[in-house]
């Protein structure tokens, strides 16, 4: 029976989480147990799938070279789809039962931690460090145009896999952060060897995105100036109810009717952390819209900044719809209660518009700025992980 086909099937039925035991991978731990036990030749061909077709009208150099070479390229290998398409589940199911997998490689001179690098797949590539020393005899490989892995964490990768995070400043950040990463996991004179067209990894790196650089700049400076009018906004108002008191000032000594009142305190501190927080927002955007744009700004320093001054700009809000409602339980402290609770009813309305349209993005500057310590160190192992149910 020649399983390649169900095989094949399964690449797109076993995506998630290793835990979850979904009758698709149930399946293929069936299989693949059957699968395992023939001879290491019959594994190969398996896994290799069909060869492609040899069209005598393709006069393209991959067709003529392949005519004269007597070569076959097997574009539709299971193991390499399966990496194509980020199946980690399907790809440790396989590498526990045949071991010998990790040294595979496609017509390419690839092997799946190549293909986890060019489309970012951080949780196949993360299968390097559980392999111990054998990892720098992988990393040494080099494709067709003597691209070496770090070669290929400089090419920027598919557009589908940058959308992972919003932005193009984000998305800047997380390229850099891949780059950054497999230069520290390969030998040091790996980083000065030049492909076939003469160029370093951080040249291809450079080359690459400068137009992800440039749209990384125009994102910031757009979201950075839009948040600094609503700041500055918020802090003129603020600024002016500060002077504008309720119930006013006694006219004998100047000071507020209200002021022995704790509602007044709350008033009064509120005012004052929202005027805080906005002038420190507005500074925050303005650091960003006067910076380099530097590559390696990208990384840590402008996403910090924008992350700052979005959650400053929030609470600054937070604290002006405070002060607008305490403000009303000041003046309606003895009669019409309900009107006080009514408007901060209200009031709460802007704060949480804020969050919905704004929460993706703080989301995303968050979980890349301060998520991506732990993107590359991974808590538990997979590859060698041992059900305690077994």
């Amino acid at each position: 029976m020649d399983h390649h086909p169900i095989v094949f099937s399964l690449i797109g039925l076993t995506v998630g989480a290793y835990e979850k035991e979904s009758k698709a991978l149930q399946l293929l731990k069936i299989i693949w147990e059957d699968i395992a036990k023939r001879p290491k030749n019959e594994i190969d061909r398996i896994l290799r799938g069909l060869a492609d077709p040899i069209v005598d009208s393709d006069n393209s150099f991959d067709s003529i070279k392949s005519k004269k070479s007597g070569r076959r390229h097997y574009s539709s290998r299971i193991m390499f789809i399966a990496a194509e398409k980020g199946n980690i589940t399907f790809l440790v199911e396989l590498i526990r039962r045949y071991p010998d997998l990790i040294w595979k490689v496609n017509d390419h001179n690839m092997s799946i931690f190549h293909i986890a690098v060019i489309y970012r797949y951080e949780g196949i590539y993360n299968l390097l460090n559980e392999i111990g020393s054998m990892k720098d005899l992988i990393t040494s490989l080099r494709d067709d145009d003597g691209n070496n892995i770090l070669h290929l964490a400089g090419m920027i990768t598919t557009t589908d896999r940058l959308a992972v995070v919003s932005g193009a400043a984000l998305q800047m950040q997380r390229e850099l952060l891949w780059f950054k990463e497999v230069s520290e996991a390969i030998p040091s004179s790996y980083k000065e060897q030049k492909n076939k067209h003469g160029l370093t990894p951080r040249e291809v790196f450079t080359l690459e995105h400068k137009k992800l650089i440039k749209e990384g700049e125009k994102w910031l400076k757009y979201t950075a100036s839009q948040c600094m009018v609503v700041a500055t906004l918020i802090a003129t108002i603020v600024f002016a109810a500060a002077f504008t008191i309720p119930g006013g000032y006694n006219q004998t000594n100047g000071i507020p009717i209200f002021y022995r009142k704790a509602i007044f305190i709350a008033f009064v501190v509120s005012d004052a952390m929202s005027l805080f927080l906005s002038s420190t927002s507005i500074l925050t955007f303005l650091s960003i819209l006067t910076s380099r744009y530097a590559e390696r700004d990208f990384v840590e320093s402008l996403p910090t900044k924008l992350m700052l001054g979005i959650s400053t700009l929030f609470l600054s809000i937070t604290a002006m719809m405070i002060t607008f409602s305490v403000s009303f339980f000041i003046l309606y402290n003895k009669e019409m209660k309900w009107v006080p609770i009514l408007l901060g009813v209200f009031a709460l309305v802007p704060v949480l518009v804020y969050v919905v349209l704004q929460y993706r993005v703080l989301a995303d500057v968050v979980r890349s700025t301060y998520g991506s310590k732990y993107l590359f160190k991974p808590k538990k192992r997979i590859l060698y992980y041992v059900n305690p149910r077994v």
